[in-house]
């Protein structure tokens, strides 16, 4: 029965339902849903075929960005060292190479902060089928450009090939953007079980490419050749998201909450979700409602999970990668290659992105604190503490901070478990909740606002990252 499909994630389409909600109530009653017979007989998800899918549309969805963010070593060969390991070491290239994880991160996040305003502007003008395919167009077409010139000698242009990675991840941020809060947008209308599918999905992409960054590194001296095949990777996989979007359709379970449903309506903060019924215009035919979604009781449902997803990216994109991409093993001068090639990718890009992966997948069996518990913000506020943890770890160069805390390779290891840990778990609750506690003709514009809360935190975080950084 479908009723024990999604009863489990206690959620309904339109509200979240606590654990302790009537067991009598429809747990996933769907309002506004093209006027369907109160008996509309549910299907099912059959084989998990629309979960699957939107999990794998999780991981295409951040694998650009993590293999932008993964691939460090060969930025630094193609910026500093590339074909002559004598060139590249005038002040200005130190410079870019120091910050560069931070340049990077004020590129991915600027711009798909203003693709979020853009995005939600065209929720009601531009079909989500549209938008998803031509961001995922635009970003395929990207990673090929990169692929393409990761053979390129760039040792006589090293700034004009940073010029275009810049430009290049801007343009990649701004489609991802697009393509991930759509998606996610689109999950709204879907069973919760959905949405953290797609919230696990892109912690798994993040895994992906820290697990592609370790085997390349392994079984390939040429730093060249290991990238290639970490582009072509992502290349492959992002092809392979355009063919599952467009089978999501054709599946019965997808067809039945993809249905059209009426034009949203403004309703108050403490107005109950609209009843299962067409039989009144929710807005008027030609007004200006019906093209952008209202703004204000969306912010004012989703005021608290807003701030909690804000803050919770804050600190994440403040410590990672900027920080802890620069945090040294202790026994660096020993020459183990555990310690100089593999202690970054270990400590900092597998275990952060597989820690984070747990996070998500575990708030597939349990899901506390809820919506409106206080002790949500508190657990928020309290990864303030992990700052000053990686700060005093063993990051170099340090020019202001000398002092080395944390004199051990086991606390950068325990401190990033954590950071990922509390990051999946915490940031899929919040990002979950945010499109079922509105009505769900707002589920999808509700989902591209919590997308740009998410986008504010990183924002905010990358630039105090590059603060913090130039502070060590």
């Amino acid at each position: 029965a479908l009723g024990s499909e999604d009863a489990v994630l206690h959620s309904s389409n339109s509200t979240y339902t606590p654990v302790s909600g009537s067991l009598g109530a429809d747990p996933e009653a769907l309002p506004g849903l093209d006027c369907p017979g109160p008996g509309l007989p549910r299907p099912q998800d059959r084989f998990n075929g629309a979960y699957i899918i939107f999990f794998c549309l999780g991981i295409g969805s951040l694998l650009p960005w993590n293999f932008f963010v993964t691939a460090k070593e060969y930025w630094a060969f193609k910026l500093r060292n590339c074909s002559s390991p004598a060139t590249g070491n005038s002040p200005e290239d130190t410079d870019i190479m120091n910050y560069f994880e931070s340049y990077l991160a004020v590129a991915s996040t600027v711009p798909a902060l203003l693709c979020l305003v853009v995005n939600f502007l065209l929720v009601n003008r531009i079909p989500v089928r549209v938008r998803v395919l031509a961001s995922l167009t635009v970003t395929l077409a990207i990673f090929v450009v990169m692929t393409v010139l990761v053979k390129v000698d760039t040792s006589s242009w090293r700034h004009g090939f940073f010029a275009i990675t810049i430009v290049c991840m801007v343009i990649v941020s701004g489609s991802s953007t697009i393509f991930s809060s759509s998606v996610y947008g689109l999950t709204g209308t879907f069973p919760m079980r959905n949405a953290q599918a797609l919230m696990s999905g892109g912690a798994m992409g993040g895994t992906i490419s820290a697990v592609a960054s370790l085997v390349d590194l392994a079984a390939s001296r040429d730093v060249t050749d290991s990238t290639l095949a970490f582009f072509l990777t992502a290349a492959a996989f992002l092809g392979l998201c355009l063919g599952l979007y467009l089978l999501l359709p054709r599946l019965e379970y997808s067809r039945y909450y993809m249905r059209p449903i009426c034009p949203a309506r403004v309703f108050s903060g403490e107005e109950a979700a609209p009843q299962d019924t067409c039989s009144t215009p929710l807005v008027a035919p030609g007004s200006s409602g019906s093209h952008m979604p209202p703004l204000r009781p969306i912010l004012k449902k989703t005021g608290g999970l807003g701030f909690c997803v804000l803050y919770l990216f804050l600190i994440t994109s403040l410590i990672f990668p900027a920080v802890c991409t620069n945090i040294e093993s202790l026994h660096k001068d020993s020459g183990s290659p555990w310690t100089t090639t593999f202690f970054v990718p270990l400590t900092t890009f597998l275990l952060y992105n597989f820690a984070d992966l747990c996070g998500r997948q575990i708030t597939a069996w349990v899901q506390v604190p809820g919506p409106k518990s206080k002790v949500l913000p508190g657990l928020v506020l309290l990864r303030s503490c992990l700052v000053p943890l990686f700060v005093f770890c063993n990051y170099q160069p340090r020019v202001r901070l000398a002092t080395v805390v944390f004199r051990s390779d086991v606390y950068p290891v325990l401190f990033t478990c954590l950071l990922g840990l509390s990051n999946g778990y915490l940031s899929t609750l919040a990002l979950v909740y945010g499109p079922k506690i509105v009505p769900r003709e707002l589920a999808e514009a509700t989902g591209v606002v919590m997308s740009f809360y998410m986008s504010i935190g990183l924002v905010l975080g990358s630039a105090c990252s590059a603060l913090l950084v130039h502070l060590i």
